[in-house]
């Protein structure tokens, strides 16, 4: 099955926490502290991969996380860092934001990576803490926790050319022709309903075809398989347009050309600037006057070059394979997308918010709560009195009073709750 966007769940590895450890040996009872930090935790990274050509692998493999970091140890030993969760995807894979829908990266060449999430801090260990006032921190950090984020991957196409036209106007039998590959071929409508790729080799050269789900009127705003063709052929460098002269579906072939061409500037003004060689398909199946007939109508109605082929009788065909390796060598190969540079993995360090909950509490919450309280053990004397210092000091008591706080008011802070008193 092919599958070209779904969306999953990735988190990096919490931080491993910082060791309470004292030093304890045959010659020294009660030595100082020598806890340990904790180690990072594991980073996510995307990395593409040639290996590759659809996101099937990701249709029941949903959440992705990376290994917590380890906790601290004694005599200053430090937790291992956590193992990062690699992501293979295909090449030419772009990474949006769930919730912004921003685009994060685009992984276009083969071993292209993107680390998405950076793993949490490691927390201190109570060495950290020791100073000429505390000689003996009974408490140490807790690692930095991350948060889980939702990102969608949409694979666009890698190949040189594509193979544009109507359903049923010959595009997946002259991949068969021209290339490697095996596509399903049958005479009725969205036979092909993924791209099919496959490799041509032209006097010592290759290019990769891909054989793109056939358009329809009304497909830049969705209708058929709308999107999901254009969005295949953004990458390609030169489309080869084929066009059913034989007029076989009852469809005026003229027409067919002129609806193509509309859809793609619908679509992208860019992708319509897309160099193009016309192919007029199926010229087997109608006789030598209605062929000449219908040339002429085409060189007075459009008048744009073009190349008759048949893929059934293989007339056209290595003439096709010689101007595209030509037309190929001049073109250059298109860029990545240009991204807008945003911090996807923003961690939240600033932020305080206050609310009252149901029993009339002040609940103090917020980035820079679950930074600061990381550091914080409420059973240690010296650690709440540092911890109701910082409240003064970080403004939080100020804010608080601005809401109302007074004494006898409960707050509620993390897993600390406790009642104010001036």
């Amino acid at each position: 099955m092919f599958l070209d966007r779904t969306k999953i769940i990735i988190k990096a590895g919490n931080g491993g926490n910082g060791s309470t450890s004292f030093l304890h040996t045959a010659q020294t009872a009660n030595g100082g502290p020598d806890g340990g930090e904790g180690g990072k935790g594991g980073d996510v990274v995307f990395v593409a991969t040639k290996n590759l050509n659809t996101l099937y692998d990701f249709r029941f493999h949903k959440k992705f996380y990376a290994e917590n970091g380890c906790s601290g140890g004694q005599r200053l030993k430090t937790g291992a860092k956590g193992a990062d969760k690699i992501i293979k995807v295909p090449c030419g894979t772009v990474l949006i934001d769930s919730e912004s829908g921003k685009v994060i990266a685009d992984l276009f060449e083969d071993g292209m990576s993107f680390i998405a999430l950076k793993g949490g801090e490691g927390g201190h260990g109570n060495a950290y803490y020791k100073s000429s006032i505390k000689q003996a921190p009974h408490f140490s950090q807790t690692g930095e926790e991350t948060k889980s984020r939702e990102v969608i991957l949409e694979l666009k196409t890698i190949a040189d050319v594509g193979l544009i036209g109507f359903p049923n106007a010959g595009k997946s039998t002259l991949l068969s022709c021209i290339s490697n590959a095996n596509p399903k071929i049958a005479n009725y409508p969205f036979t092909t309903l993924y791209p099919n790729l496959g490799v041509c080799e032209v006097k010592g050269q290759t290019f990769v075809v891909a054989d793109i789900p056939g358009l329809i009127k009304g497909a830049s705003d969705g209708q058929g398989l709308g999107h999901y063709f254009l969005k295949h052929v953004e990458r390609v460098r030169l489309l080869l347009h084929l066009v059913d002269i034989s007029e076989s579906d009852g469809r005026d072939f003229i027409e067919d050309f002129k609806v193509i061409n509309k859809e793609l500037a619908l679509y992208s003004e860019e992708l319509s600037k897309t160099p193009q060689i016309i192919l007029l398909s199926k010229i087997d199946l109608i006789d030598e006057d209605t062929l000449k007939m219908r040339i002429d109508r085409f060189k007075k109605e459009v008048g744009e070059e073009f190349i008759l082929i048949s893929g059934a009788t293989y007339r056209g065909v290595e003439e096709v394979k010689l101007k595209t390796l030509e037309m190929l060598s001049k073109l250059p190969k298109k860029p990545p997308l240009e991204i807008e540079k945003f911090d996807f993995d923003t961690k939240d360090k600033e932020s305080i918010i206050i609310k009252r909950d149901n029993e009339g509490a002040f609940v103090v919450s917020g980035g820079k709560i679950d930074n600061f309280i990381r550091g914080v053990v409420l059973s240690d004397t010296r650690s709440f009195a540092y911890f109701q210092k910082r409240l003064e000091s970080m403004g939080i008591i100020n804010m608080l009073k601005e809401r109302g706080l007074k004494n006898g008011s409960i707050i509620k802070i993390k897993d600390a709750v406790f009642e104010y008193s001036e």
